[in-house]
């Protein structure tokens, strides 16, 4: 290792979202000069993809954030370019442009695939949230449609979005005195089953108040246009248009292991790639069933601590304990949501109409949480 030599240790982070950056700031917090870093990002901005269900309602623009003014921030290296294989033989990643990266420690954090699930339905892509729904926000207001719904791909990992847009609409068809019924189908047991029964039970409560029904412990089909087959039991419902979240996969990664029929990567506690040594893995990429900010951010400060040991520095690697916090907007005021994930329900659920971590960001991150905060109030002022 570079680090026994006195070097800084060589670490290359794939990926320029939430688990990237988070990873090279706890990094620069943790290990300071002892490290080297390198993004790999195929991208040119982070952009801060929660809010951008706020847009097709004509709410503000999401955020963009230029990664080379992060970079000179956080004292890395980036490189215009994505991931193509891994030799790890050689500790070397190859890019799709046909660079060749040398690595001492090196942190997937690539994202996952999106894929429609559904022939017959809208199916959301964050990235153009705006352009997909604005037209059919505009039909609500008009009264030209008159039923909507909203379906999950099966067992989805974060089915938060769905809900905020269904309560956005419902409220919007109330606000122009337009009489539009929502419906939410889901295959978990109950709304947000993962936060535990409390928040659970609250989310509920808020999606009847706003008269949104909810169908539970369902799988959808779309055998055509307007048409959801519910499953078990065959029956079907009739909607004016059908919206869907995508079906989400494993990033093609030639050289990583993989395991399960979906092409995630397959960690440990530590977030360790198995079979391959100094690899490590964060966020939706990741094997670990809950796709989220707040919790690809958890697993990337565990995997920080455990290359900043590799580079000397005075820590102890953390086992990943992941705890989620989240807000759901759509509501009369937004819902604070927390909960430790545990299993296919969350325990020590807790909900609030006021922040209960700080700061109260949508996606609650050790280091770019308060980063993106300080440099938000920076363009205020």
């Amino acid at each position: 290792m570079n680090a026994a030599a006195g070097q800084p240790l060589n670490v290359l982070i794939a990926g320029g979202g939430v688990a990237g950056l988070e990873a090279a700031l706890a990094l620069r917090d943790l290990a300071g000069d002892r490290v080297a870093l390198t993004m790999l990002a195929p991208e040119a901005e982070f952009v801060y993809r929660p809010l951008r269900v706020r847009e097709p309602f004509a709410g503000p623009t999401t955020r963009h954030y230029p990664l080379e003014e992060i970079a000179r921030d956080i004292g890395i290296e980036i490189r215009q370019d994505s991931f193509k294989w891994l030799d790890p033989d050689q500790r070397t990643v190859h890019t799709a442009g046909g660079s060749q990266l040398s690595y001492d420690a090196l942190l997937l954090a690539l994202g996952a695939r999106l894929r429609p699930r559904f022939s017959h339905a809208l199916t959301l892509d964050d990235a153009r949230l705006d352009e997909q729904l604005h037209g059919v926000i505009q039909d609500v207001e008009q009264g030209f449609v008159h039923k909507l719904a909203f379906i999950v791909p099966g067992p989805m990992s974060w089915p938060l979005p769905l809900y905020e847009l269904a309560l956005m609409t419902a409220r919007r068809a109330y606000e122009m005195n337009q009489e539009v019924s929502v419906t939410v189908v889901i295959a978990e047991d109950a709304p947000l089953a993962v936060f535990g029964r409390e928040v659970s039970d609250a989310v509920g409560e808020l999606l009847r108040d706003n008269g949104i029904l909810v169908i539970s412990s369902s799988n959808a089909q779309t055998p055509r246009p307007g048409q959801v087959t519910l499953h078990p039991g065959g029956h079907s419902l009739y909607a004016d248009q059908v919206v869907a979240l995508p079906e989400l996969f494993g990033p093609s990664t030639p050289g990583i292991p993989k395991r399960d029929g979906h092409g995630f990567i397959p960690v440990d506690i530590y977030c360790r790639v198995h079979g391959l040594d100094g690899v490590f893995a964060a966020g939706d990429a990741t094997d670990f069933p809950v796709k989220y900010g707040g919790v690809a951010a958890q697993q990337a400060d565990v995997a920080a601590e455990g290359i900043a040991a590799l580079a000397g520095a005075p820590v102890k690697p953390s086992k990943f304990h992941p705890e989620v916090h989240a807000v759901l907007l759509g509501g009369s005021r937004p819902l604070y949501l927390s909960a430790h994930l545990t299993g296919i329900h969350g325990s020590n659920s807790v909900v609030s109409d006021q922040p209960t971590w700080s700061p109260d960001a949508k996606i609650a991150a050790k280091y770019l949480a308060p980063y993106l905060e300080a440099r938000d109030r920076a363009v205020v002022q």
